[in-house]
């Protein structure tokens, strides 16, 4: 909302009310343009309002369905990756596996 000055002037209180509130309340004054706002910045969150439950008559303790939905996942899961098979790396007598080996730098101290 942008008002004149002498707007300004008239509706003081309820100019910054509207700004307290988060809406943008601009003043202007020979030809600039001045933005009201509040120290903290408001939180938007805070001023949501819960909606209603669209099916009141739902019952919403009842897990009955999670466990058929998560059975078609799994279904539709597997059919769509197919679980690959990883050969098995036989351990040296070291006690350590096939892994490449790395150079280490070995720091010398005086």
């Amino acid at each position: 909302m942008e008002v004149t000055i002498t707007q300004f002037r008239q509706k003081v209180f309820e100019l910054v009310d509207q700004a307290l509130e988060g809406k943008e309340v601009w003043v202007k004054h020979k030809g600039r343009r001045v933005r009201i706002m509040p120290e903290h910045p408001v939180d938007k969150l805070s001023r949501i309002t819960p909606m209603e439950i669209i099916a009141p008559s739902a019952d919403l303790e009842d897990d009955s369905w999670k466990a058929a939905m998560m059975r078609e996942w799994d279904q539709k899961w597997d059919r769509r990756l197919e679980p690959v098979s990883k050969p098995a790396r036989a351990a040296s007598a070291s006690g350590r596996t096939g892994a490449p080996k790395v150079a280490r730098k070995v720091r010398r101290t005086a």
